[in-house]
């Protein structure tokens, strides 16, 4: 997961945490998933003068409530319930970081947003890498590794838009300062069946 740029791993025990509540992280990736996909309509509407991010967020949008029902779909087929909207601390610290950031100009809030994105797919990616190669259900192992792949395309997408409409703004060096955050975030969290948590 180089490619990614994370500073912390996740320690591949917390699947063990995990697989004693399926019912729990399955609940709260169906929410994830979601979330996703309000957060890119979110994109798009501060920003619709971009035609390309348009179409490619809107893209990205109907991949995530895809991945949505997927999710909602293993949940009935195992007589599960998919439980109510979860808190996502881990997302809610990131939000106040990127809150706090920037010159408030339209060009900053839009490279925050999706720094702050890309951030949220990087470590799905990695949770999901974790997941795919350490859990025993075997449906659950390829149903995550085929997300893990996905939620890489959309890490890249966000991190590709910030660079191309950050201008003026040191995208390379924000990026940086946002992974030295996320790992002092991160350490503390993997004690949870959730997918950050």
């Amino acid at each position: 997961m180089s490619v990614l740029r994370l500073k912390l791993p996740t320690d591949p025990r917390w699947v063990n945490i995990v697989e004693k509540n399926i019912e729990e992280i399955l609940t709260d990736h169906a929410w994830c998933e979601q979330k996703a996909a309000t957060n890119a309509i979110t994109i798009i509407t501060n920003n619709s003068e971009h035609q390309d991010l348009v179409k490619d967020l809107l893209a990205l949008a109907k991949e995530e409530i895809d991945h949505f029902e997927q999710v909602h779909n293993i949940i009935i087929k195992r007589g599960l319930k998919l439980g109510r909207e979860r808190k996502d601390d881990y997302v809610n610290e990131l939000y106040l970081y990127m809150k706090k950031s920037g010159d408030r100009s339209r060009v900053s809030s839009l490279v925050e947003r999706l720094l702050f994105s890309a951030m949220i797919e990087a470590r799905s990616c990695e949770r999901f890498k974790v997941l795919s190669e350490n859990i025993k259900d075997e449906e659950l192992s390829v149903f995550y590794r085929d997300l893990m792949e996905s939620e890489a395309g959309h890490y890249t997408t966000f991190i590709t838009y910030a660079r191309k409409y950050g201008v003026g703004i040191d995208v390379e060096k924000r990026w940086r300062e946002w992974l030295e955050f996320e790992e002092s975030v991160i350490a503390n969290y993997g004690k949870g069946e959730t997918i950050h948590g």
